[in-house]
Order: structure tokens, then sequence, then C-alpha cells
């Protein structure tokens, strides 16, 4: 039976979101009001002082898997399973600033994948999202963070949302479901992805599941995309790869090079994006690989309609 606990958020981690500038967006004094026991969470759900004093959310299920995200861009930068083995990536050059957004992880992509009328990837990544609940399920620690706009996203953005994560820690996979829901009295729309870091020896990566989708190679000119078609059983990355699957799979195979594979599946994650830099960034491309679920077809929100995408990895 689940067991639930919901927090009254404090005005610190209530604020995080709504200000205006980037320095007053960090969290400073949130740590030591979670250490000083004001806030309660669920068994298996705690909050400390990570990587340049950013809090970030610890989950640590009873079967030994733990994971740990940043309240900074509600990334997820930590998922090991029961024999400690981390399957998640953080590159060497990612910063714990609260300026920029972390290198590594799963960062957020919303409400823009890739270049576009405003920053990179968007601004969720590169914000403070609060935390709304924690609890048991079946066992397994869940946390939810939210995300609403402030005057920082309407310069950029100029719409009233919420968003909602929520990350569940299970025995050997992690489960993620984000909602994104029109709050304004217009209709907006929208482009999101979960741009995943998986650690990997490139040289033996593959991923199963993508023959027949729809290609956008974005090799060798990111800005006019190559359109085809995946012909390939598995994918395999011999050099530089950066290429989007339309109408993707909702479930691939990726097997790291490590020894390890791993089951990435999805609801309404409608495509899918695979990425290494090779060269261009020669300090790390060999440690990792990126299978991202994303939706590149534009969603359009009307008022008070939500968008509701989940996503699960799962070591097999």
């Amino acid at each position: 039976m689940a067991a639930s606990c919901t927090l009254t958020v404090p005005a610190p981690f209530a604020a995080a979101s709504s200000s205006s500038s980037t320095s007053a967006r960090r969290y400073s004094g949130v740590v030591a009001m979670a250490s000083a026991g004001q806030k309660v969470y669920a068994p298996g759900v705690a909050v400390s002082e990570g990587n340049g004093g950013l809090p970030k959310i610890s989950l640590k299920s009873p079967h030994g898997s733990e994971a740990e995200i940043y309240l900074f861009g509600a990334c997820v930068t930590s998922w090991k399973v029961p024999n400690g083995k981390d399957l998640l990536f953080v590159r060497p050059d990612a910063v714990f600033n609260g300026q920029k957004p972390i290198s590594g992880g799963i960062p957020h992509c919303f409400p823009q994948f890739g270049p576009g009328p405003m920053q990179q990837h968007g601004f969720a990544r590169n914000v403070n999202w609060s935390i709304t609940d924690s609890e048991v399920t079946e066992g397994d620690p869940t946390v939810t963070l939210e995300l609403k706009d402030d005057s920082y996203s309407r310069s950029m953005w100029d719409f009233s949302f919420q968003a909602l994560y929520k990350v569940v820690l299970h025995s050997t996979s992690l489960s993620t479901t984000l909602k994104i829901i029109n709050t304004d009295d217009k209709p907006f729309s929208f482009t999101s992805a979960l741009h995943t870091y998986f650690s990997a020896s490139i040289a033996g990566v593959s991923v199963k599941g993508l023959k027949g989708s729809k290609t956008l190679n974005k090799d060798p000119d990111p800005k006019n995309p190559l359109e085809g078609k995946e012909e390939r059983d598995e994918v395999t990355f011999p050099g530089f790869v950066d290429c989007v699957y339309l109408g993707a799979p909702s479930e691939l195979t990726l097997d790291n090079g490590l020894g390890d594979k791993i089951v990435i599946s999805n609801t309404n994650w409608s495509d899918a994006v695979l990425w290494n830099p090779h060269l261009q960034m020669e300090a790390c491309y060999k440690d990792f690989v990126c299978v991202e679920n994303a939706k590149i077809e534009t969603v359009q929100l009307g008022p008070k309609e939500s968008w509701v995408a989940e996503q699960k990895i799962e070591l097999i």
C-alpha cells in the first residue's frame, strides 16, 4: 500500500522559480533549512547540499538502487543500480553554479528542442524547480518537481504554464512522467526532450529498434538535415552522430559497450534522438552516448489542456 507525504513548500523553494534574476534564482539558504529538519520527506527521499552548494534530492530504494536529482534544471545526474554501477554520465566540463545548465544526466529540453528563437533547448534546464510531493509507492521512493512561469521565462516565452515532473526509483529501473499544463487564457505550442546521457564505451555501443524510422540526419550540416530512413537493425557510433528519428518506436534497446543492456521505453514521446559529438568533444566522447526521448513535432495546447509523456529506463 502506498504511503504518501504531501509537502508544504518553504518560501525559498516556492520563490525559486518566480525570481527574475539569475543569481536570485539560486537556492541560498534552502539546504540549511532542509538539514535543520524543517522539511519531512517520504522514506528514501532526502535533500542535501550537492556540487557547488546546489540542493540535490537523493532517492534510495530498499533494493539498493539510488538516484540523484538537482533542483536546478530538475536534472537527474545519477542512477545507480544495486551493484553500485552508475548508468548515467555527467560530463567532466559540467558546471554546478546555478548559472549554466548541468551537462549530463537527464537534462530537460523545454519549451524548445535545439536552437530557435530562445536559448538552446529552452529554459527549463536553466532554472530552479521546486518540490511539490514525495511518497513511497510499493516500496519505491518517488518525488514530484514543479516549474511555473515567471518573468525570466516570460522574457523568452510569454505564456503561463505549469510543468510537473515525477521521478520514481525502482530496483533496476528509473521512471519519469512529465506533465505540461497550459494555465494561460491563450493557446501555446512547444517541443521537448529528455536529453539523456548514458555511460558508455562508444566503440561498443549499439541501439536496436529504430529500423524503418524516418531520419533527419544533422551530419554533415546541422542547419540542413538530410531526410532518410533507418535501414540498420543496430545503429552504431563509428564517428560523429546527430540524428533525429521521427515516429520512433516506443521501445529501444541500448548496449552501452560496458556489459549493460538498457531498455528505453516511453509513452507519448513520439520521436528519438541519437547523439555523440566524437572529436568535437575529445575529452569525453568515448565515455557516453545520448539516447533521447523527444517530441520534435510541435505540441499544441489550448487553455487548461495538458500533455503527458512517460519514460522508463531499465537494466535488463
